[in-house]
């Protein structure tokens, strides 16, 4: 019985995510893209201007130079990109996560406190919110492509997932803290103790992890590098929020009628005995 609660409640976290990924890519296509194609431009212009004075000097030797140096075309279309594509990534990554998402539920239900499942669904949401991507964005922030250092982009990216991975561990460790205090500082102050454990432990993290200086090239716009990261940061909250909502709902939904059916099966298990 517990491993097809825990298979139902898989699926519709994969749902929830899927049906929060289709919010997300609303609020990526509206607020994140315009932020995008600023920076594109960006990065055009500038190569644009680097590439004058070479240009320049091939065509005091002729055009054949020209010829051969023009721009090989895009595998995949700057407006595909924006859409199919970006429909494509977000809804993936929020099925991915649902399901994550979803087992982390199935673990926490009952053993933080004895809340709903919707209220467990919030709390689930929230955190994940706060582990997968607040915590790693205040240490390494989004920018927008093509921004940074091309040849620090794997070293960056090693980073950003490493501080992924320490935000989830010390968050794991604050519960497991919290639950040890409680039966000695009681509920509120065991909370409290945690809390302020994860926040030094992060601090410490924030200072010995290396920071990112050249993710943003010199000169880039700073208000157009702010506006990225509030879209960025709107995609993730919208995302997480409407999945603690539509999971939420689907999970209470899951688990009172397997409640419910369990109730039903005790009294014909009590009588079996009588009847033979």
């Amino acid at each position: 019985m517990y491993a097809s609660t825990v298979r139902g409640l898989l699926v519709r976290g994969m749902l929830a995510g899927l049906i929060a990924g289709l919010f997300a890519f609303a609020v990526a296509y509206v607020v994140g893209e315009p932020p995008v194609r600023g920076s594109i431009a960006v990065e055009e212009a500038a190569a644009a201007e680097e590439a004058a004075p070479a240009a320049g000097a091939h065509a005091g030797h002729g055009g054949a130079a020209s010829a051969a140096e023009e721009e090989e075309e895009e595998l995949v279309s700057r407006p595909v990109q924006s859409t199919f594509g970006l429909a494509t990534g977000v809804l993936v990554y929020g099925v991915a996560l649902g399901g994550i998402a979803s087992l982390a539920f199935s673990f926490a239900l009952g053993r933080v406190g004895g809340f709903s499942p919707r209220a467990t669904a919030a709390l689930t949401g929230a955190g994940a919110f706060a582990l997968v991507y607040l915590v790693p964005f205040l240490k390494y922030p989004a920018t927008p492509p093509a921004v940074g250092n091309p040849d620090t982009i794997g070293q960056r990216t090693t980073l950003f997932f490493l501080m992924i991975l320490l935000s989830v561990l010390l968050g794991v460790g604050a519960i497991i803290l919290g639950r040890r205090l409680a039966p000695r500082l009681g509920n509120w102050n065991a909370t409290l103790a945690a809390a302020g454990g994860f926040v030094v432990a992060t601090a410490l993290a924030f200072a010995v992890l290396p920071d990112n200086s050249d993710a943003v090239q010199p000169g880039f716009p700073a208000a157009l590098l702010w506006e990225f990261r509030v879209a960025s940061l709107a995609v993730q909250l919208v995302l997480w929020a409407v999945f603690a909502v539509v999971f939420g709902v689907l999970a209470q939904k899951l688990l009172a009628t397997r409640a419910e059916g369990t109730r039903a099966a005790a009294p014909a298990q009590q009588e079996a005995p009588a009847l033979g």
